[in-house]
């Protein structure tokens, strides 16, 4: 235990300085990204250097179903190793006694990497770039709703009730008077993230009904990819304490804009610690009109993964905040990929197709991964657009199964993933996807009923 303690990050250690911990939480994200785990008294965890949990956990599609993604073995359930990552070691501090959390990383019994697991994933791509020289760095935006408490799924998910006693408001977007509405919400939010040592770089009140934006410090796209992880609880939590629910459903509420995770990414040349976007004299090269064809190019059959299910598709509707195409440009909102406003140092690219509801580390995994196609390719993007993006033809998928047979003929997106998680991660969507085909809905019985 003593050689533990001493590798907590300092937040981890400030939260239980003068307490004794009594629990701790050994987790790990499956496809969708609910943390799974087991809980262990502290003495426990203190004499253990791995638990065990089934890899069937990445064959559970969002409805507790599962897809035939067994290998060859057969659907045995196979132990898988789960070790620990202590850098990873936080508060969960919602908890009614003194917990930790901790991520692991999953291996096979030979100590391989578990393909599928999302976090390695992510590991695998971004050992792609180090093997160049070259060192990723990306900043999250993350969009959530803040709904009334919604335990009847026939019913349509309404605004909270905010501090004014009136239901949210939407299309207020940067209203301080919006956010104030939910301050107790917030306060609890910025008390965990603090208690957790994750630094937030601002919360914004969006154009949605309860619609609220946290974007986070740019950095290493593992770590950030953790905090995205912790953070979709830790909000949840927030909720909870205050009778109402977060949701970060790609789109909520009829009407009402969706909520994305943007991405923004830069290039670091691990040599000299420069930007490769930017170079000696401040201009855009030629790495950053690469990345940037890379989007473009591969974003369309990576689209199953940013967008993991067919509520997803609902956000990419024109003129409601979320692009429709993967037009670029430089400071223009319209655009699926777009140049933020910065100086050379800064330059970066940022991808705004990816939905909320996508896993973090699959989400961050896939636009790197276009982005590193594109280097590799060395081609040119389309010219860049001039004036509203809305005007121009959509060139994404609209639904899910278009978005899955182009995600499964991409061989250039399988050897980067890798191929192993490819093939599980189509299994598990398309049974997912099924599923869904099998419900009736109540536009169906509203307008086919009596009328065909």
């Amino acid at each position: 235990m003593s050689d533990w303690t001493t590798s907590w990050p300092t937040a981890a250690q400030l939260y239980l300085e003068g307490h004794r911990l009594d629990e701790v939480e050994c987790i790990i994200s499956d496809l969708p990204g609910i943390a799974r785990g087991k809980a262990v008294p502290a003495s426990k965890f203190a004499r253990q250097d791995y638990f065990h949990l089934p890899d069937s956990i990445f064959f559970q599609t969002i409805t507790g179903g599962w897809g035939e993604a067994a290998d060859e073995d057969g659907f045995i359930e196979k132990d898988m190793i789960l070790k620990p990552d202590f850098t990873t070691t936080t508060a969960a501090p919602w908890t009614g006694d003194w917990t930790l959390q901790v991520i692991h990383d999953a291996y096979d019994r030979d100590h391989n990497p578990i393909p599928y697991s999302p976090r390695n994933v992510l590991k695998r791509v971004v050992q792609l770039y180090h093997d160049q020289g070259w060192k990723p760095v990306v900043a999250p935006e993350m969009e959530f709703y803040l709904v009334a408490r919604n335990t009847d799924p026939a019913r349509e998910i309404e605004p909270m009730m905010g501090r004014s006693g009136r239901p949210a408001a939407a299309r207020q977007a940067y209203s301080m008077t919006a956010v104030d509405e939910f301050g107790p919400v917030i306060d609890d939010i910025y008390d965990f993230a603090e208690a957790q040592g994750f630094e937030i770089d601002g919360i914004t009140q969006e154009g949605g009904a309860g619609q609220l934006e946290i974007n986070l410090r740019h950095g290493n796209p593992v770590k950030l990819a953790d905090e995205v992880f912790f953070f979709k609880r830790l909000i949840r939590e927030a909720a909870l304490r205050h009778n109402c629910f977060a949701t970060f459903m790609a789109k909520p509420i009829a009407h009402e804009p969706g909520s994305a995770m943007h991405i923004h990414h830069s290039i670091i040349d691990m040599e000299s610690g420069n930007n490769i976007f930017s170079g000696a004299q401040g201009g855009e090269t030629d790495a950053f009109y690469h990345f940037i064809a890379g989007l473009q190019n591969h974003l369309p059959a990576g689209l199953a993964v940013m967008a993991p299910y067919v509520n997803s598709y609902r956000r990419y509707v024109k003129d409601h905040a979320a692009p429709i195409n993967l037009e670029w440009a430089r400071d223009n909102r319209t655009t699926g990929i777009r140049v933020p406003l910065s100086d050379p140092s800064a330059r970066r690219v940022e991808n705004r197709i990816a939905g909320m509801d996508c896993n973090p580390y699959l989400g961050i995994a896939l636009s790197l991964a276009c982005g590193y196609l594109g280097l590799m390719e060395q081609k040119r993007p389309r010219r860049q657009s001039k004036g509203d993006a809305y005007e121009g033809d959509g060139d994404i998928p609209r639904v899910m199964g278009d978005a899955l047979d182009l995600f499964d003929q991409s061989n250039a997106l399988h050897e980067i993933l890798g191929p192993e998680f490819a093939r599980v991660y189509s299994i598990v969507k398309r049974a997912e996807y099924d599923e869904f085909l099998q419900v009736i809905s109540p536009w169906e019985r509203e307008h086919l009923l009596m009328n065909v």
